[in-house]
């Protein structure tokens, strides 16, 4: 049985201006990195990690450096399929602005943000040679919040998606065969 958490990045000014940050790079703010060092912590006191692989974008791979660091596992490997769903023209962007520019109905246009069949595809992608290359391991994964939850609808369909995706929000499937199971949604128990 392979177990892998995946972990969205921890916070930046970004995130707390509501921009759409898609595939820019955008570092982690000072909260994001306290996130991150206490999420090491907590995965330093769960039970050994085999490996983990980040997004290149530098808030996922800085997220991942912090873990590593904190559980004692090197190199951390990066994998540009990990990467947040592209938001196109949107990227830099908040609410007020789309809405002004593109209207109330802006998410129905094409403003050349990365369709859902594209995320799947590179996402699976990467899953298959995970389970190819390190079957049976327990692996971590710091990626993005769009990116995440469009894999949990993907490989895990009957798993309701309560809520938003915190950062450093913990999420943990298992691959049993081909079968994928999230038995841990977006816990943030570290952040009390």
């Amino acid at each position: 049985m392979t177990r892998i958490t995946i972990i969205r990045h921890g916070s930046t000014s970004w995130n707390k201006q509501g921009r759409m940050q898609g595939s820019t790079d955008i570092p982690l703010d000072e909260e994001g990195i306290e996130q991150a060092q206490k999420l090491g912590a907590r995965l330093a006191a769960e039970q050994p990690w085999d490996i983990i692989y980040t997004s290149h974008l530098s808030r996922a791979k800085k997220t991942g450096e912090i873990i590593a660091e904190a559980i004692g596992l090197s190199p951390v490997l990066t994998d540009e399929r990990l990467r947040e769903v592209s938001g196109g023209q949107t990227e830099g962007t908040v609410e007020e602005d789309r809405i002004a520019k593109w209207g109330p109905d802006w998410r129905q246009l094409d403003l050349g943000m990365e369709r859902a069949d594209a995320v799947y595809e590179r996402g699976v992608a990467f899953m298959k040679d995970l389970l190819e290359e390190h079957a049976g391991k327990r692996i971590l994964i710091v990626s993005h919040g769009s990116f995440i939850r469009h894999m949990l609808r993907h490989l895990t369909p009957e798993f309701e998606l309560t809520e938003h995706l915190k950062n450093t929000g913990v999420s943990r499937l298992v691959v049993d065969d081909t079968k994928w199971f999230c038995d841990l949604y977006n816990c943030t128990t570290h952040l009390d």
